[in-house]
Parts: structure tokens; sequence; C-alpha cells
């Protein structure tokens, strides 16, 4: 992959230390699983059909508007930024949100020759703003990627903004992937674009954030039927068929054990008020959390990559991720920013040190 990206790189070689706030995704689910008399030998060349019933119901659409994969939600990004782009070589940009989640802007310009920027302002409450995107889409437009919940602020595009962007999307006739991961906190206040609109919309997500299955690594698109033929199909001539198990497990976990990882979401809530407490009472600037278990909080350091690095982790043993890594443009030059995202999904609900790890924060921003 010629365009690495330098935050994966970062997050992967952080040390361990005693606070960890940067997981954007809860942990700690374990559960006594019970398979029984499990058939290993099966394949299925577009996805467990059980399966695949089951997470339509949960997104309200057909099957065959389902893919499902072994990939994550970030494998199953890079497979379809990779197919979109080979569908029509006239249509060979793409248009990237800003700030965002740096592996898309990285996935997006290995694929694509030229790409564009829509930027979110802060003054607007990172709003995608429509009439800023015509400005910048052109009949070589074949993508948008943009995130909802928003990664890393956490603001949510309702419907009516979601249906303005995709009616220049049929005016000029590209698609939209929207990485809806975070939605998964609570669904019901995130609509699916994909059912805003059927021909260009196309929603990904997983539930490695919301219920602590990272380890599944369960990857789902919604989208049209013509282009869910598509990626089994790529898959196929890929990497073959996806893990059974995986498919069979998602299965239990949304039938069965569904009651199960519902609550162990839900431990998180009383860790959130925590947070906001504290955030409250101590006078930060940041944006209200309505989804998800991060914040995007204003400090008082103007570089926070280098106070993270050189103070907070050797000094502090704490961690939070630096905002400058949800800056770059189409470079890597690190931009300096006053921003964090904090993030308490390594906080364990059973054993909780988050009010110390809150206090050594605020203690490691001091002079």
């Amino acid at each position: 992959m010629k365009h690495k990206s330098m935050y994966l790189d970062w997050y992967t070689k952080v040390p361990k230390v005693k606070y960890n706030l940067r997981s954007s995704g809860i942990n700690f689910f374990t559960i006594d699983l019970n398979l029984k008399n499990f058939d290993f030998s099966i394949n299925y060349d577009d996805g467990n059909p059980i399966t695949r019933k089951i997470i339509s119901t949960r997104y309200n659409v057909k099957p065959q508007n389902i893919f499902i994969s072994s990939e994550g939600a970030s494998g199953q990004n890079t497979r379809i930024v990779r197919c979109i782009s080979e569908k029509n070589p006239s249509k060979n940009e793409v248009i990237v949100e800003y700030p965002t989640y740096e592996p898309l802007l990285r996935a997006a310009q290995e694929y694509f020759p030229y790409v564009k920027r829509i930027e979110r302002l802060e003054e607007d409450a990172y709003k995608i703003d429509p009439s800023n995107l015509k400005k910048i889409v052109s009949d070589k437009t074949a993508l948008l990627i943009i995130t909802n919940p928003h990664a890393p602020t956490g603001a949510i595009s309702n419907k009516k903004e979601l249906t303005e962007i995709m009616d220049l999307a049929c005016e000029y006739n590209f698609y939209v992937l929207c990485d809806e991961i975070y939605a998964e906190f609570d669904r019901k206040k995130v609509p699916i674009i994909y059912s805003i609109n059927q021909e260009y919309g196309i929603t990904i997500s997983g539930f490695s954030k919301s219920y602590g299955l990272g380890g599944l690594k369960l990857g789902v698109a919604i989208a049209k039927n013509g282009l869910i033929n598509e990626f089994y199909t790529d898959c196929l001539n890929t990497v073959g068929n996806h893990p059974n198990i995986v498919q069979h497990l998602a299965s239990m976990f949304f039938t069965e054990y569904k009651k199960d990882i519902e609550k162990h979401l839900r431990k998180w809530d009383y860790l959130k008020k925590e947070t906001e407490n504290f955030l409250d009472e101590n006078n930060f600037k940041y944006l209200p959390s309505k989804v998800g278990i991060t914040y995007w909080v204003q400090t008082p350091i103007d570089d926070t990559y280098n106070w993270v690095n050189k103070k907070s982790i050797p000094k502090h043993e704490l961690v939070v991720v630096p905002g400058t890594f949800f800056f770059y443009k189409n470079n890597y030059d690190l931009v300096k920013s006053n921003m964090i995202r904090l993030g308490i999904g390594n906080i364990n609900p059973e054993k909780s040190n988050l009010i110390d790890a809150l206090e050594t924060f605020k203690k490691a921003l001091n002079p």
C-alpha cells in the first residue's frame, strides 16, 4: 500500500500505560459460547443466508442488499473504494470530508488519482454544507466519502442534510460511501444513508465499536443489489470465502445473545455521564457525544501531538488521541492542533479507574 496511515502506525506503537483514553470502541466483552457440532467445512459464496437475513432485519432492508465479510468496517471501506474506482475510468475523482478518519483518506488516495476535500467547519458544528459540496463536485466525481456520526467530532447528519447530499449524488451520478460504524451505539438516532437513496447510498458498519466485538472482524455494507453482487465477486477473486464461523457467531450474537451484548453496551452509560460531568465542571469546551463514547475536546495545549508523546505518555502514563491525526490534507504534514479525541472504551466498567484517569489528564495539561 503506497498510502499508509500514520495514525494507525502511531496507535499500534503506543507503549502500555496506566491510563488509556484513546479507544473509540468498547472492550472487555467475554461470553461462554456453546457451538455444539459446528460444521467448519461449509463455505458461502455470498454470505451465510441466515446471517444476511438477521442483519437485514436490523436495518429494515432486504437480505440481497447486505454484504458481509470478515474484514471489519475498515476492510469493507478499502474494498468498496477500490471497486467504485474501477467502475468508470472517466470518473476518476473522489471527495473526502475534512477533518476525517485518516485511513479513509489514504484509501481514497490509493485508488483515485484526484482527491478533493469538503470541509466541515467548527463554526457550523461540523455539518456538511451541500452548497459548498456543489462547488467542488463535477462530472468526474465517482465517490463522496463521509462518516455519520462524524469521526472525530461526533456530529450527526440528519435526514434533511443527507437528502440534500444525495440529491447532488443523483445530479452528478456519484456514490456516497457513509461509514456509520459509530451509529451502532444508538441506531435510532442516525439515518441510514442507503435508506435515503437506494441508488447511490452505501452504508458501511460493523460491531467492533459498540459491542466489544472487535475480534469478530465482521463488516457490513448496505447497497443496491448490483453493487452487493460485485462486492461478493470481488471477495471470491481476492481473499476467497470468508470464515463461516464469523458469520455464524454474528447470527448468535443478534439472536440468542442479543440481550448480553446490549447489556454490555449499556455498562458505559454511567462512564459517559462521569466523563461529561468532569468536562463540564472543569470548563472544557467539547462537542456533546450523543452517540458513542468519544469526545472532541479543546485543550490549552497548542500542539497536542508533541504533548501526548513527550509529556502525557512518558511523564503521566496517560494517552489520548492527538487531534492532528484528523487534520491531514492530502499529504502527511502534521498540523498543529489544540484538540484531542478522548475515548473511554478501554475503561473497564467493572473496575473503573476513570476518575483517576481524568484527574491525571487534567494534571498533565498543567505547565
